[in-house]
């Protein structure tokens, strides 16, 4: 939630610091983990969303890894992408 002191602002991030940039792939791949941790202890756990949600962390994962030899064109790419996903993610 916006407003948050402890949560990080990334409403404004839309590629440039290496860290942001990492610090935002990290988030969406945190998101992911605590739903995947929710749904599976559901009272009925759905076998597709956790499938589908390992994949979207699994993709982050390797977008993350990617970071580490990216031109600075390509992480300003992935730091949009991932600051529109995490916002995405949020509102969902």
């Amino acid at each position: 939630m916006p407003g948050i002191p402890d949560e990080p602002d990334f409403s404004g991030l839309s590629g440039g610091d290496e860290q942001q940039t990492h610090d935002v792939v990290r988030e969406v791949v945190g998101w992911y983990n605590a739903q995947i941790i929710a749904e599976r202890r559901a009272p009925v756990p759905d076998g597709e969303r956790i499938e589908a949600l390992k994949a979207g962390r699994e993709a982050a994962l390797a977008d993350q890894a990617q970071l580490a030899t990216a031109d600075p064109e390509e992480a300003d790419r992935i730091a949009a992408v991932y600051a529109a996903r995490l916002r995405e993610l949020k509102e969902s």
